[in-house]
């Protein structure tokens, strides 16, 4: 079952090396899979030849090859090619309206709206984060105490002095680890963390949310003042796993638990 391992080994991430992650896991289901590595921009030209399935991993921010990334989707989707993470997704895969989404059905997330003319629904508060709704990575965010803007253009929320930032990480519906950042200033300088009960009551209610049969899935939270979590961001789409941060048999056991996800997915 040949996979291709969709990849931008040279993508420059701030604090991140995209290209070891790659190079670990590449290694590792090799001895599981026959497969081939390609940037984003070649993948719907490559899919035809000969591949059971396409894994798209550390391929970067889709706003940098939107063109091709788009052409890919809908060939892929009309061709019926096996995607792992599958087309499906609500998340960061179909881009930030699930934010809105989420807000509006009351689940534990960063109020969010995309209208200025809204802002009454937000709190109240000094200053307000905004960027774009096709953004990524942080790419055009901005903080101002008077949003404006056409409607839909941006998402704002308001600027929360969060006490520091969690992931937790997912294969299919089950959990893996969870990693966090003790310096709000220091994003990707990533400790393990110990998640309790009601931690993955939370994270597992964005992973029921989206519905995805298969895949690998990032819930990024903030702790708030009053202690709660709330959602950052769901990534569904090619979520950054900072394996290199995890003991030995940790990352065992995650790409253990991705092989058998990818067994099931390719067989089902």
């Amino acid at each position: 079952m040949p996979l291709l391992y969709v990849t931008d080994l040279a993508y420059p991430a701030r604090g991140r090396r995209y290209c070891d992650e790659d190079i670990l896991l590449t290694s590792r289901l090799r001895r599981h899979f026959p497969l081939a590595l390609c940037h984003p921009e070649d993948a719907e030209a490559l899919v035809p030849a000969g591949f059971d399935a396409v894994i798209v991993r550390n391929s970067g921010p889709v706003l940098h090859y939107q063109e091709s990334y788009d052409s890919f989707r809908a060939a892929a989707l009309a061709a019926g090619t096996r995607v792992y993470n599958p087309l499906t997704g609500r998340g960061d895969m179909a881009g930030k309206q699930y934010l809105l989404d989420l807000t509006a059905a009351g689940y534990p997330v960063i109020p969010t709206i995309d209208d200025p003319a809204d802002l009454g629904l937000l709190p109240s508060v000094p200053s307000y984060a905004v960027k774009p709704k096709q953004g990524a990575d942080s790419i055009g965010l901005t903080f101002t105490p008077h949003p404006t803007g056409p409607a839909g253009a941006n998402l704002i929320q308001p600027r929360i002095d969060f006490a520091y930032e969690v992931s937790f990480y997912f294969v299919d519906d089950a959990f893996q680890y969870a990693l966090y950042a003790p310096d709000p200033q220091r994003r990707w300088e990533l400790q393990p963390y110990e998640a309790t009960p009601a931690d993955l009551a939370f994270a597992r209610s964005f992973i029921e949310w989206n519905t995805l049969s298969h895949g690998i899935q990032r819930v990024d939270a903030c702790r708030a003042p009053s202690g709660e979590l709330l959602l950052v961001e769901l990534e569904d789409l090619n979520p950054y796993l900072s394996l290199d941060l995890l003991p030995p048999a940790a990352q065992d056991a995650f790409v253990t638990a991705l092989t058998e996800s990818l067994h099931s997915f390719l067989t089902a």
